[in-house]
């Protein structure tokens, strides 16, 4: 795939290039349907950066080009699978003969979307149409009537006429309308939380329910910054060491990318945020959870301190190509450990169980180049040195 072969070899080749300029690299460089242009141009968004995808995003509803509608439908079903939807892309141009749906979207909890993309809402839509789309997957029994919805998609944010449309219409419980930037806030979002349960509050937004109440919205909000907050805190560390911690409780510390840069490199995949710790291979053959933290102690005893949760481990089971990588205060120390490995060390480790929440504690220390898993009394540490990723990787 020579578009894809670039991204790989020489990203400063397309590092300026505007999106029509990108497509005149896949195949035969004009997108149509089952094409090798098409084929080649989804491979390349979903091995992307999230924040290509805004700036792609963009350029589509500030710079008009040929077909610029049709990219933007791409990458609008590439931000549904960064949400976490199993996503079925629909057809640039409908025939007679199939049903011409801009996407399709499913997710974990049963809900299935399906997507239609307008970059402006100059144009009244004609709703019958998507309807009509949604009845005839739900005819096909590709979806059920009682667990779908329908879902537009536009460009700019100023929408009223379309709203009114939609609540004057027999499909005001059918349907939702969320702008392009609402869409990406959403997707950043995603990726910066870790609960399971905020990621399908995530989901459930999109489908169509009575918001005069406004609990839920704020709850997601809430939640969101709670769960970002507790992967920074070092969890019942007083009691684990047996003193009392001097350091603030809350220290942020971020540096995922640069580590999941370094770990690209070692592993020869291409590895896409799917949370705020987990990372996966385009295709999610290759999964790694990359957490981080700072250096507790370092004049004394330096050491590091990480929660490991029951759904992270279940991620990294699904998958046989799988790891967890630990930032250690720097991306310039980073361990990176097959899941097989550490999953077998884990029952020696301490545990904190909470009514909401249960999580394992990694505790990592290093003296000079040595690391060592620190476990409970009893049980044996284990050296970790030889996971440790060599400094020209």
């Amino acid at each position: 795939m020579a578009l894809l072969d670039l991204w790989h070899n020489t990203p400063d080749q397309l590092k300026d290039k505007q999106v029509h300029q990108l497509i005149a690299f896949a195949g035969s460089g004009k997108l149509l349907d089952d094409s090798d242009c098409s084929i080649e141009f989804r491979t390349f968004l979903a091995s992307v950066p999230s924040e290509n995808l805004k700036v792609f995003a963009d350029q589509y509803l500030n710079f008009s080009f040929t077909d610029s509608g049709l990219a933007l439908q791409d990458v609008v079903n590439e931000i549904g699978a960064r949400i976490g939807a199993e996503v079925s892309p629909g057809r640039y141009r409908g025939t007679s003969k199939q049903v011409g749906f801009d996407g399709l979207w499913k997710f974990p909890n049963g809900q299935a979307i399906v997507v239609e993309v307008k970059t402006t809402d100059t144009y009244r839509i004609d709703l019958n149409t998507i309807a009509d789309y949604r009845k005839a997957l739900i005819e096909s029994k590709d979806i059920s009537k009682t667990e779908s919805s329908m879902l537009l998609v536009v460009g700019r944010q100023d929408t009223g006429d379309l709203e009114a449309q939609i609540r004057g219409s027999r499909y005001a419980w059918d349907i939702r309308i969320i702008s392009v930037d609402a869409l990406l806030r959403l997707m950043s979002t995603k990726e910066e939380v870790e609960d399971p349960q905020i990621i399908q509050r995530i989901h459930s937004i999109l489908v169509p329910r009575e918001f005069t109440r406004l609990d839920e919205i704020a709850d997601i909000l809430f939640s969101a910054a709670e769960d970002i907050k507790q992967e920074t805190v070092t969890p019942d560390e007083e009691k684990i060491v047996g003193k009392k911690s001097k350091e603030p409780k809350f220290t942020p510390v971020a540096f995922h990318d640069a580590c999941i840069a370094r770990i690209q490199s070692v592993l020869k995949e291409t590895l896409i945020k799917r949370s705020r710790s987990l990372y996966s291979s385009p295709d999610k053959s290759v999964v790694v959870n990359c957490a981080v933290s700072k250096e507790h102690d370092p004049d004394m005893n330096p050491n590091y301190w990480f929660a490991f949760h029951p759904h992270q481990k279940e991620a990294l089971q699904n998958t046989s190509k799988s790891y967890v990588a630990f930032g250690c205060g720097t991306s310039r120390r980073l361990l990176l450990i097959p899941f097989s490995d550490f999953e077998s060390w884990l029952d020696g480790t301490w545990i904190t169980q909470k009514d909401d929440r249960f999580y394992w504690h990694v505790s990592i220390y290093r003296k000079d180049d040595k690391y060592t898993l620190h476990r409970k009394k009893g049980e044996k540490n284990i050296d970790l040195t030889s996971y440790l990723l060599r400094k020209d990787s």
